[in-house]
């Protein structure tokens, strides 16, 4: 198991950001987390097998279409054996 926390830059709040993301990890079959932060990037805790979390922060770096990405921000962080992916909103 793999689990990332990433810092998503650009104009990624108020574009279906948190929502995409969501959906698209759970696609993947990944736990974890996804907010806005008051500094106007998104951040994200993901965890699941190696490759599907490559796949999502790969997904991250362009996300949904009316967003635009400036930098994505990844630590490696010990996994905590979550079961699902939510959206925070605090």
């Amino acid at each position: 198991m793999r689990r990332i926390r990433a810092i998503v830059s650009g104009r990624v709040q108020g574009v279906s950001y948190r929502a995409s993301t969501a959906a698209k990890a759970r696609q993947l079959g990944l736990a974890g987390w996804v907010k806005n932060r008051p500094d106007g990037s998104v951040e994200l805790e993901a965890e699941g097998p190696p490759d599907q979390v490559g796949a999502l922060v790969t997904w991250c770096h362009h996300g949904p279409p009316s967003a635009r990405v400036d930098l994505v921000a990844v630590e490696e962080l010990a996994p905590l054996g979550e079961q699902q992916f939510d959206v925070r909103y605090s």
